[in-house]
């Protein structure tokens, strides 16, 4: 998981979750008999209303794969911020080399983003958004940078809270 400034963690037990592979990779070991194929898995879990999670399985079969990625999703899940169906306010997240953006977007735009980002978003539970990748491409990369743009959003009650200031006033300015 990415560095967890306030840390939004969540028991798995509690919630109803959805699952979605992201990514299949075939990986080959090569021996002495010649090569040996495993496979590794990228899972995404979420209810739907804001908790989201991923996990790698890694396995000599496909379905194995699945299985252990999504008990290590559900060991690793977050509350995200949601408001009226899209996110709170703009965000960069960075993984290795995957860098991407994601924007706030009116109601009726639907989820503009790629593959991996899409997963994520939507498994979250958010409706309206606007996303771009830049950078690197792999799946897991991009993952792992969309979950390190979710973790730094601020939802505004903590804001208002932690200014001493009316929810108006974060909004008004």
């Amino acid at each position: 998981m990415p560095k967890q400034g306030n840390i939004r963690k969540l028991k798995a037990s509690d919630i109803e979750l959805t699952e979605k592979v992201v990514a299949i990779q075939r990986v080959a070991k090569v021996v002495k008999g010649g090569r040996r194929f495993s496979f590794s898995a990228i899972v995404v879990v979420g209810n739907g209303d804001g908790v989201v999670g991923y996990g790698l399985g890694k396995a000599n079969e496909v379905t194995d794969a699945i299985t252990k990625g999504i008990d290590d999703a559900k060991k690793n899940l977050i509350k995200v911020p949601i408001l009226n169906g899209t996110i709170p306010h703009e965000m960069l997240g960075k993984f290795g080399g995957g860098y991407i953006l994601i924007k706030p977007a009116s109601q009726g735009t639907g989820v503009i983003a790629g593959g991996a980002m899409r997963a994520v978003l939507e498994a979250a539970g958010v409706k309206d958004v606007l996303a771009k990748s830049k950078g690197s491409s792999n799946p897991h990369n991009v993952v792992k940078a969309t979950f390190d743009a979710l973790l730094k959003m601020r939802d505004p009650f903590s804001i208002a809270q932690q200014r001493g200031i009316t929810l108006e006033k974060v909004f008004n300015g």
